[in-house]
């Protein structure tokens, strides 16, 4: 088997067992990047002399010599180019002076960082198209999206460019490029993984950060290095009393699972998913039954709530308005319109109209419908629906104009409306790759559990792993 077809977990065994040292891990890392990166536009920053000299003195952790990208958004990599997509960013050259809790916890945990990978801009829309730098391509089919916003990680992972990658998700930007990547992607409970130093959280709690892996193991062994206050958080997830690790082996138990593949559309109506994304779900229920689990058709009223899209907007637009903002004080001067996608300006101006009284009214909308909702998971353990509601789509689907600005992110809301609701809810979901459509394009399945019970999350997945076995038939050698 070629190193490019391993996990994370098995490409750190080849170092405990003295087949590769962490140098020659990361010199294979970086060939194949270089050798792939300009048809997937995968990695903006390369960080190959560093990497190098850390791969000499890899500490003795669980991932040594593992070569890893860091999503070029939310978490630093001190000292590297931090874009975020933003054009201006990279004009002036800005960079962190340190690195952040996640990616000291990394690099403590043995992995060598060779990269940043590409975002849309601030990680708005759900594929990445930034104008700063070429798009990201599927590697299942470059002229399709990867989603996003964790794009470019998720390109790299799935063409074995790097076993694992970084990623975060404040809408669905961990599970829709799994999804669109055939990738195994969890997001965890708010709060659970730290954005130590620099902020307490992003967008209220919307953004979680992670990775994207090419097994269920790789997730739960990097939230098992993840997980956990810092000083300073405003609040923490539940704690977890055991090795997140140890959950793939643990029995699930015979679980009731609710089962939707109908939304509701922006105007309203309820209607169904793609036919390729309902066959994803339909193979998943007969896998999850044959387990013996009882699925049943069933979906939290609370969630039908059409004030659910306004309310999430009104929350996504001031965080736009801010992170903007921030930008502009990074660099020095006001960000001008022109400098950024039309779709970027339009909701930060729009964000500048919300007032304080109507910002804080969303949440607290938002905070008593998550309490309804979940009443769902006090009678279902889980709930399954489609990742997104088409496959990839082709690249410019979410372009953004001047004639009509906020057009892409409604475009977007018809894309992923099962994603962003569990952002709201702070609950753990997950996307796996168990399914591809006639042209080969893999098609995700999204799993939902209650509020800190990634652990419940983490079981199912390995049991569906196991039965079907992800198929990653886009690496590259």
């Amino acid at each position: 088997m070629h190193v490019s077809d391993l996990d994370a977990t098995a490409t750190a065994e080849l170092v405990r067992s003295g087949q590769a040292s962490p140098r020659e891990l990361v010199d294979l890392a970086i060939a194949r990047i270089e050798k792939h990166n300009a048809e997937l536009g995968a990695v903006v920053t390369p960080l190959y002399d560093q990497a190098r000299a850390e791969a000499e003195h890899a500490p003795p952790g669980p991932f040594r010599g593992v070569p890893i990208l860091i999503k070029d958004l939310c978490a630093t990599v001190g000292g590297s180019l931090h874009t975020g997509g933003v054009k201006p960013l990279k004009d002036a050259g800005f960079r962190y002076a340190a690195d952040s809790h996640l990616v000291t916890q990394l690099r403590r945990a043995g992995f060598i960082i060779v990269g940043k990978t590409t975002t849309s801009e601030l990680g708005i829309l759900p594929s990445a198209e930034p104008p700063a730098w070429p798009p990201a391509r599927n590697p299942y089919d470059t002229t399709r999206s990867t989603g996003g916003s964790s794009g470019g990680s998720a390109a790299a992972t799935a063409a074995g460019l790097v076993p694992i990658a970084h990623a975060n998700d404040g809408g669905g930007s961990i599970r829709i490029p799994a999804s669109c990547c055939g990738l195994y992607g969890l997001k965890p409970s708010r709060g659970r993984v730290s954005f130590a130093p620099y902020v307490g959280d992003i967008n209220g709690g919307l953004v979680n950060e992670l990775v994207v892996t090419r097994s269920v193991r790789d997730s739960a062994a990097v939230l098992d290095v993840l997980a956990g206050m810092q000083p300073g958080d405003p609040y923490t997830a539940p704690t977890q009393l055991r090795p997140y690790s140890a959950e793939l082996t643990t029995p699930t138990g015979r679980l009731r699972i609710g089962v939707e593949t109908h939304h509701t559309a922006l105007d309203g109506s309820i209607v169904d998913s793609h036919p390729d994304c309902v066959a994803a779900v339909r193979h998943t229920v007969q896998l999850l039954e044959s387990f013996g689990h009882q699925v049943e058709p069933a979906f939290p009223a609370a969630l039908r709530d059409p004030e659910w899209t306004p309310r999430f907007l009104t929350l996504w637009a001031v965080g736009v308005t801010t992170e903007l903002d921030e930008c502009s004080r990074a660099i020095g001067r006001s960000i001008a319109s022109h400098e950024v996608e039309p779709l970027t300006w339009a909701l930060a101006e729009l964000g500048r109209l919300i007032s304080g009284p109507a910002y804080a009214s969303a949440w607290r909308w938002i905070q008593h419908n998550t309490r309804e909702s979940a009443k769902f998971w006090d009678v279902y353990d889980l709930l399954l629906t489609p990742t997104i509601a088409e496959p990839p789509v082709p690249l410019g689907t979410f372009k953004s104009t001047t004639d009509d600005p906020l057009a892409p992110i409604f475009r977007a809301a018809d894309f992923t409306p099962f994603t962003p609701p569990f952002n709201a809810t702070g609950q753990p979901a997950c996307s796996l790759p168990l399914y591809h459509n006639a042209a080969g394009l893999p098609i995700g399945v999204q799993l939902v559990a209650a509020y800190g019970r990634e652990d419940l999350l983490l079981r199912v997945s390995a049991q569906l792993e196991a039965a079907n076995p992800f198929e990653h038939r886009a690496t590259r050698r």
